[in-house]
Order: C-alpha cells, then structure tokens, then sequence
C-alpha cells in the first residue's frame, strides 16, 4: 500500500471542519451523542494516509461522537480523503454493510449467527464479517435529588428502582449503601428508553448478571420492567431528568458531563463504590474476553466483576469488517483510517470525549487484524 503523509500538523476548529464540509456525519439514530467541545485540535503528528478516494460507513449512533473527531482529524491531515459515517444506528448499518453499500459498519451488538451467515455473500474469498471492537462508554446512571450530590446504588437496589419495587429515595435499601445521608422521602421517577437501544441492552446485561433474582428478564434493546416512564433517545431521557425532581436515568456518560448532572456510583461489592469515569471503563475493557474465534475480536463483559476500580455497566462500539475480501476499491482506504483510529492517537482522543479506550492488550489485537485486512489485494 502506498502511504502519503501530510507536509506539516493542520488544527482546524470542529466549526471550521463542518463549515469546509470536511465531516459527513448524519445522525438518524437517537443515541447521537452531538455536542463536543466548540474547538477540537485536530492535528496528529505524522499519520499514515491512505489513498484519496470516498469511504461510505454507517452504523451504530452511540459512537457518532469519537467518529467524528476520528472523521475529522483524518480528513483534516490527509488531503483528497472524505470519510462519510451516517449514524443511522447499528442494525441499519449492519444491514447496509451486508448488502454491500458500505465499507465497514459499526455497531454495539455482536453480529447475531444468521448476519455473520449471511455476510459471506458481500466477503470476497470466503471472507465473513469479523468484530473490531474500537470505543467504548460508560453507561451512567444520572439522578436529580437536590442535597445529594453523592449516591451509592448496587445492581439490587437498581433493578427493584427500575423495575418500580423501590418507589422512595428514602427506602431502608437505598439508606444502607448510603450510610450518614439525609435522603429525602420523595417518590422516585425512573426513565427508561422508548425506542431500541444498545445501552438499553448493557444496561439489563448487567442488571440480569448481577442480580438475577430482582432483574429476571432477559436483555434486550427493548425495555422489558415494568412501570416507570419512557422518552426517546438518551437526550430524551437527560432532559426528563432535568426537569423531574427525584428522576433517576441512564444514558452515555458524555449526556451527564455536558449537562451537569449527577451520576451514580456503583457498588459491586469491592472495597469502594465505583464512579463512572473513563478510566474505571477502560478497567472493564481491560477485564473483558475475547470470545471470538480465528481472528474475530468480539468481547464478553465481566458485569458481575468486583474488581476494585472497575465499572461494570460499559457499552463496547465495534467496526464490524470482512476478515478477507473486502472490496478492493476501497480496502486500502479502510485500512488506513481503521489504523488510525485504532492507532496510538486514535485511542488517546477518546478520553477527551467521555470515552473509554480499548485496553492495551485487545486494541493491539485490533491493530494486528487491521493491518492484515487484504494484503496484497488490489
């Protein structure tokens, strides 16, 4: 592959690079986590660019935010490339990728068996689709309880509040991880998502993995407790918070930081609570396995970890590619933006966003599988 390299470091403001159209990002799914900072750098010391040309992608919305400083940064470094991701969401990506309009989509839920199948008719060369896990984001549990601005919740204790079990801040539950806290007698108003989602997923993979017997219900996209109340998108539910006092939700953790909002520290059962941050994330991912087999990276959380410092509630974004054959108009490109992205710089930009990095040792995994993609194809 032939490699070009930009002649010195470009920053460009995000208003600057939407403006000179240099990021096609739309988002159609609720999960679209807009709102960065008014200036990002985007400059990189020394990337590696592939050729000019057009990538299309699309896919999962709960990532919309790290592509589009990834978008962004690349095209703003390397001159004749437009990288255009739609964050349609992930089953429309996964869809499109399979029909083979796209060069690589991306998605939070694994790829079912049926779609790994099926994935075959656009892999040339007895190629399949492979996961790449790429990003990932603590899932947070916001509330609105003014005098408490700290908050201890387990995995029982959420399940009975989502579930409408538990209906008052004061309950003897709640009070017993919160010791010397003057909780208020105040209904509790849990929000849940009511469309689809992947964090709605996580979400009740941890609640089902960690207390099975108050969270009995499978974990699914779609909201399966009972009571409490709905709104679409998590900043649908950010805003239901906002305005509804004693309100509890769960969204991306970048809802919480934008809009100030408190968020919930997670008993696990280790020494201390555990807040969501990214590092505590980036811990998670770090115990995560690898259940995939002869080259893909697909993952497999520890929700029920107890691991000190880990937080157990984290939604893993994949970019979902052919392990071979993939399309020779576009390989070289795709390769080299997925090198970026899973690169040192790539991973580092994350956390300036509310994201949490992919752990060392599987993000090199990662890089190895990228840098294989078709060699000597084209």
């Amino acid at each position: 592959m032939k490699l070009s390299r930009t002649s010195g470091r470009r920053a460009l403001s995000l208003g600057a690079a939407l403006a000179a159209g240099a990021l096609v990002l739309t988002g159609c799914g609720s999960d679209d986590n807009s709102g960065l900072p008014g200036a990002v750098d985007f400059s990189v010391d020394d990337l590696r660019c592939g050729p000019a040309g057009t990538l299309l992608a699309s896919g999962s919305s709960a990532q919309a935010n790290a592509m589009e400083v990834w978008v962004n940064t690349y095209q703003a470094n390397c001159e004749g490339s437009q990288i255009n991701y739609k964050a349609t969401g992930s089953g429309a990506g996964v869809q499109e990728f399979l029909q083979g309009t796209t060069a690589f989509a991306g998605s939070d839920s694994l790829l079912s068996e049926g779609e790994v199948a099926e994935s075959r008719r656009v892999c040339r060369d007895d190629g399949r689709a492979i996961h790449l896990p790429m990003a990932a984001g603590p899932i947070a549990l916001g509330y609105n309880l003014p005098g408490v601005p700290e908050l201890n919740l387990d995995a029982d204790t959420l399940a009975q509040v989502f579930d409408s079990r538990i209906t008052r801040w004061n309950d003897p539950a709640i009070a017993a991880l919160n010791p010397g806290v003057e909780l208020p007698d105040l209904a509790i108003t849990p929000f849940h998502r009511s469309d689809g989602s992947g964090t709605t997923e996580n979400l009740t993979s941890y609640l089902h993995a960690s207390a099975p017997e108050s969270w009995p219900y499978e974990p699914d996209k779609a909201w399966r407790g009972h009571g409490g109340q709905s709104a679409d998108g998590s900043s649908g539910l950010v805003g239901m918070v906002q305005q509804n006092v004693g309100a509890i939700a769960y969204f991306e953790l970048s809802y919480a930081h934008q809009n100030g909002l408190d968020t919930v520290r997670i008993d696990t059962g280790a020494d201390e609570p555990v807040a969501a941050t990214v590092d505590n994330s980036s811990n998670a991912i770090a115990e995560a396995e690898v259940v995939g087999e002869d080259g893909d990276l697909a993952l497999e959380l520890d929700y029920a970890t107890r691991e000190e410092g880990v937080y157990p509630i984290v939604l893993v974004t994949y970019e979902i590619v052919c392990d071979t054959g993939n399309d020779p108009a576009t390989t070289e490109l795709t390769r080299a933006f997925l090198e970026y992205t899973a690169g040192e710089e790539g991973q580092r930009a994350l956390a300036e966003i509310d994201y949490a990095p992919i752990s060392d040792d599987i993000i090199e995994q990662v890089r190895d599988r990228v840098e294989a993609m078709d060699r000597g194809q084209g």
